[in-house]
């Protein structure tokens, strides 16, 4: 308890209520504006609606809601209590929601009306003891047991290695894992990119990123919260209305597909930036050509920088120094990372030598949730093992030239080739499949699949991708489905994906998607 008020972001929106309790926190599309003292009152509201359902400290709430500021106080109630948050990508399926709820054993599920039946129908062999709902306009049965609720709240038992969230990030066996998030990899992370990013309270976000991911909650909330700046909430991102708000604001984190389309639109040009001192992107690979691009329209150099689910932020290009366009940047303050090699371990110290990126540092997560024995798979000397290939030049920066196992990052989403395949190969009439991650100007990769099928196989590639569509999540749908004889093997029977990747590297360029 006693550096609860340095490992807690709720305790950094009270802080900041107290001081300035009418300042605006949120701003949303329409306008109105909530105050750091109104989102600090419903975070309390909600927290007392989650002791009054039952929840207890250690606990866990699974959120599969709209954003919304009710969302965000949602995240802050369970800080307040000690429960530990779960949030879930709005377009995972039936199937995959499921499987999250079985994992989790949450004593609170809350979701979006018209999922509560689904929901409650898996309640009892998912061992989901209550469910609530919340909807895109702040109402719902949650908002009405907030209403009674008590805002005079216990204090939780409570210190930095207190596990704060759970984030699932896609898994190479098909399941994905939940990366053990604590109150002290949340706090020091935030307050390292403040200062790092040269946050202060006269700051005005542009968050228009989605909030059940990494990047939208904990990267850009949390740092507004540690430095009492304030945020426009868009509710998802339009470029008009990026550019309608961009005056008002100092800062936009995004994604490489922000500022493609961006670009795509006439209005963007150095007086539309004009207000704005830092434009961050993440969660995929910026192409060079964008951030030259980007560049010459609006005189600001896109600052790019690294992270992942289990450590939030690694590597940054600096706020003040070259930003290097195809480079994450240096490590960040208070954290190490090396390369090694990857089949002996051994740290390799040459400039620009390629290997396994490894990451130590407050930021770095405690492990999988209810998978104990990938702990010494996953660390090696107290290092993270990221699965993430790279090189780190003379100057300290971080290149990152590919991902081990295939993993293909599109729209600034996770996708694992081997659950698509699974989904591809569970289909009638299909022999197999190989899915890979192809160049994409809009989505930095753009998820694509080879399909071998049987000679009397009808399936064409709409029907595949109607199919899928109930099982997989949007994003992880190939945008290009191609049909093959035969996938290329190599001696040792393995599908040289390599080899298909070389094939389809023009494939998304200059033209969009197509679905073959």
């Amino acid at each position: 308890m006693a550096d609860i008020e340095q490992t807690d972001p709720a305790q950094w929106l009270d802080a900041h209520a107290r001081a300035n309790p009418h300042k605006p926190l949120l701003t949303l599309s329409d306008g109105q504006q909530i105050s750091y003292a109104q989102l600090a009152w419903q975070s309390r509201r909600l927290a007392g609606a989650a002791l009054a359902a039952g929840v207890k400290q250690g606990d866990r709430i699974l959120a599969q809601i709209d954003k919304t500021p009710e969302a965000v106080a949602l995240y802050l109630a369970c800080l307040r209590i000690g429960a530990i948050f779960v949030p879930m990508n709005t377009a995972y399926t039936r199937a995959e929601l499921e499987y999250f709820l079985s994992d989790t054993t949450p004593a609170l599920a809350v979701v979006r009306p018209q999922m509560q039946a689904v929901v409650e129908a898996m309640a009892a062999a998912c061992k989901v003891r209550q469910v609530a709902t919340l909807d895109a306009e702040g109402g719902g049965s949650l908002m009405e047991l907030a209403e009674a609720a008590d805002t005079a709240l216990p204090s939780p038992a409570v210190d930095r290695d207190t596990l704060a969230t759970l984030l699932y990030t896609s898994g190479t066996t098909g399941r994905s894992k939940g990366a053990m998030i604590t109150r002290g990899n949340l706090s020091s992370n935030a307050r390292t990119l403040a200062e790092a990013w040269a946050f202060t309270g006269d700051d005005v976000l542009l968050h228009a990123l989605p909030i059940f991911h990494v990047h939208g909650l904990y990267v850009a909330i949390n740092t507004v919260l540690t430095a009492g700046a304030s945020m426009v909430f868009l509710p998802r991102f339009e470029a008009d209305e990026v550019l309608r708000w961009l005056p008002q604001c100092t800062v936009l984190m995004g994604v490489p597909t922000f500022y493609t389309r961006l670009l795509d639109h006439a209005g963007l040009d150095a007086q539309a930036a004009r207000t704005v001192r830092l434009f961050i992107s993440g969660s995929a690979p910026l192409l060079s050509q964008t951030h030259q691009a980007f560049r010459q329209r609006t005189g600001h150099a896109i600052l790019e920088r690294y992270g992942m689910s289990e450590t939030l932020m690694n590597t940054s290009n600096p706020y003040r120094g070259p930003r290097i366009p195809g480079s994450v940047g240096p490590a960040l303050p208070g954290i190490e990372v090396r390369i090694t090699d990857p089949e002996s371990g051994a740290t390799l110290t040459t400039p620009d030598a390629t290997g396994m990126i490894e990451v130590r540092g407050p930021n770095v997560f405690k492990g999988y949730w209810g998978m104990p024995e990938r702990q010494a798979s996953d660390f090696r000397d107290g290092f993270f093992i990221t699965g993430d290939l790279g090189r780190i030049d003379a100057d300290g920066y971080v290149h990152i030239v590919g991902r081990e196992k295939d993993l293909i990052i599109t729209g600034g989403y996770n996708v694992y080739p081997v659950e698509v395949e699974q989904a591809i190969d569970a289909l009638p009439g299909v022999i197999e499949s190989a899915v890979i991650g192809v160049p994409h100007p809009d989505f930095g990769e753009g998820v694509t699949a080879v399909v071998v099928r049987t000679a009397q196989c009808q399936l064409a590639a709409a029907d595949m991708l109607a199919a899928l569509a109930e099982r997989l999540a949007k994003f992880k749908l190939p945008k290009t489905i191609l049909f093959r004889d035969e996938l290329p093997r190599n001696t040792m029977g393995k599908v040289q994906k390599n080899l298909l990747r070389a094939a389809c590297r023009d494939l998304y360029q200059p033209a969009g998607s197509q679905v073959d």
